[in-house]
């Protein structure tokens, strides 16, 4: 791939620097306006707490005629969804809440499905119950598990390159994990435990790519001297590492997106997050991590 050859690229990143950081000022507002909109995250059975029963049938059936044929058993306020892109004909079934009158839930749903629909045609593939102070005990560990991870890395770059570089990788990090997190408000998708795992990883990738592009800066910074040889210097190197950087990107987003087309309905979420996240981490080690370094070079001046 010759155009990305590292000794002929020359674009002016440094640059387009206010550009970028406003889009995802704006990309970031667009998140938050959306979470208030929407009154919160769709929060999954893992943080709400209640029932979850996965159903596949094996004949062609719609949402409306599970729902009548459920209509004698009082389950409240059910929600029931299809896996996109599945020919299986899978449904996930979703109780809000969680009490005694929902044991055995599955057994009852089992039997009236079998009744309507014919016992050879429905299969109970899961079935998940969490009740909700179990649900906000994990959303709290989930939010820790994030600042832990941040905390720690912010300590880690400090003492291998300058507080400057921990605090470029940091805002870097929580961008990342906003535009995230907005993207599954914005489209008012299911927010659970494994998209906690996903919002780890994300953060994992987006250092590493940072942390590739900070080590060439530190390695061109000792000849550099004043203003415009200092921004002559982050610019070079993110131009000396960019090739690394689009080629791992593009490995790793092709997998993902063969996850996601190809994974299924359970795995759909996850692999929609990491995509993501994948794509905004590769944006910001370029467009954010390093201008926020400038920023505290000239506070520093």
């Amino acid at each position: 791939m010759q155009f990305l050859n590292s000794d002929k690229m020359n674009v002016d990143f440094v640059g387009k620097r206010r550009l970028f950081m406003m889009i995802s000022a704006i990309a970031i507002l667009i998140g938050m306006a959306a979470l208030v909109v929407r009154g919160g995250l769709n929060y999954g059975i893992d943080f709400a707490g209640g029932t979850m029963v996965q159903v596949r049938f094996t004949k062609d059936l719609n949402s409306d005629q599970i729902r009548d044929a459920l209509t004698e058993i009082n389950m409240g306020d059910a929600s029931i969804q299809q896996f996109e892109g599945e020919t299986t004909h899978e449904f996930l079934i979703r109780v809000e809440k969680s009490d005694s009158n929902l044991v055995g839930l599955s057994d009852r749903i089992k039997a009236v499905l079998d009744k309507a629909f014919g016992a050879e045609n429905v299969d109970i593939r899961r079935v998940e119950m969490v009740g909700p102070k179990v649900g906000k005990d994990l959303r709290r560990q989930g939010l820790l598990a994030i600042i832990y991870a941040m905390i720690g890395i912010l300590i880690y770059v400090t003492f291998r390159f300058e507080l400057r570089f921990a605090v470029g990788a940091i805002v870097a990090l929580i961008h990342d994990v906003s535009i995230t997190v907005g993207m599954f408000a914005l489209l008012d998708k299911e927010f659970s435990l494994p998209i906690v795992a996903a919002l780890l990883a994300i953060v994992g990738y987006s250092l590493n790519d940072t942390i590739v592009v900070y080590d060439r800066i530190r390695e061109n910074m000792k000849g550099s001297s004043g203003k415009s040889d200092f921004l002559k210097t982050i610019n070079d190197s993110i131009n000396q590492t960019l090739s690394r950087t689009i080629l791992t990107s593009l490995t790793t987003i092709l997998v993902l997106v063969s996850l996601f087309f190809l994974g299924g309905g359970v795995i759909h979420d996850f692999a929609f997050a990491m995509l993501v996240g994948v794509f905004v981490g590769t944006y910001s080690s370029i467009f954010i991590a390093s201008p926020i370094v400038i920023m505290m070079q000239s506070k520093k001046k």
